[in-house]
């Protein structure tokens, strides 16, 4: 079964033996705990899917010059590492059935660093599009809160500076993984990183929708609430609850098979949970697929320039 590289070294816990794992399967029998068979033809379909909806993004966002914002380029390096994860995905599938089925011949040693590069390329957009959601949502934060000084808090120098340092921090951070990947120090911080960017996320979001309920309730004070104010309310809460679910959703399964690989690695229930490994890896591809469908193409602009990329309109 073709997986994203750097995290099917994650798929078992290092410090487990294999009898103990399998003593540990054994012991939690049950129909349940033989994982979950996903053809590698998903993989691909998803993949595809998240690169043509994200290139179509980046494309977009580079045509319409209305578009060039520091807002925009946040949603643009998202598509960009939503992009690498699907590209280093089908890029790693593809060697895999090269050299399983003899079409392609390569000495061992050059496959050791074949697979490093893809390693270090998936893990680094895994990162980085982790990341740029949390950039995204502090540029939403200040979009709102401080609207007048907007222009002088996040100028394009600033932009371009939080874009580099995001991208210089998931390289390394990366090849520090992937190179350590046994060590239960380096999935720790893996962990807290993303419970930090999961309260970022949360407080950020919901201080914003608290704001807007106080603006609402202050207009309805003065006046009788229309259903044009509850259906802003309402609006509002589903936005909330797509940006938080999808995040904790897609990416949730994957960080507590994470933490139950530190604390758990030889009990039966987490060894059956790690056997639905490649379900969590779906989750994450269609977390690049989802990305644009919330960040991207919830903007009239944004939509508009996409139909004329389409219909070659330049």
């Amino acid at each position: 079964m073709s997986t994203l590289a750097p995290l099917r070294l994650l798929r078992e816990p290092s410090n487990a033996s294999e009898g103990n794992q399998s003593n540990a399967t054994v012991g939690a029998s049950g129909g349940w705990c033989q994982g979950l068979d996903i053809p590698n033809e998903l993989f691909l379909a998803l993949g595809l899917v998240s690169l043509v909806e994200n290139l179509l993004v980046v494309a977009a966002i580079l045509k319409n010059r209305n578009l060039h914002s520091p807002t925009y380029y946040f949603i643009c390096c998202l598509a960009v590492s939503d992009m690498l994860v699907s590209i280093s995905n089908l890029a790693e599938m593809l060697f895999m059935l090269l050299l399983e089925h003899g079409v392609l011949v390569m000495r061992p040693s050059i496959v050791r660093h074949m697979d490093s590069v893809i390693d270090t390329l998936i893990c680094s957009s895994v990162v980085s599009s982790l990341s740029f959601l949390g950039v995204i949502a502090v540029d939403r934060y200040i979009t709102i809160f401080y609207a007048l000084r907007y222009h002088s808090i996040m100028t394009l120098q600033r932009a371009v500076v939080t874009m580099a340092s995001v991208w210089l921090a998931s390289t390394v951070s990366s090849t520090v993984l992937i190179t350590y990947y046994r060590s239960n120090t380096i999935l720790l911080c893996l962990i807290g990183f993303f419970l930090f960017m999961l309260v970022l996320m949360l407080v950020l979001y919901i201080h914003m929708f608290a704001l807007a309920r106080h603006h609402l309730h202050s207009i309805s004070s003065h006046q009788k609430p229309t259903t044009a104010h509850r259906g802003g309310s309402l609006k509002g809460a589903v936005t909330l609850t797509i940006l938080l679910g999808v995040f904790f959703i897609c990416w949730g399964p994957f960080f507590f098979h994470l933490i139950l690989i530190v604390t758990c690695p030889t009990n039966p229930f987490c060894t059956c949970f790690f056997s639905y490994f490649n379900l969590f890896l779906i989750l994450i591809i269609c977390n690049s697929v989802i990305d644009p469908l919330i960040y991207a193409f919830r903007s009239q602009e944004l939509r508009r320039t996409l139909r004329e990329v389409v219909t070659c309109s330049w």
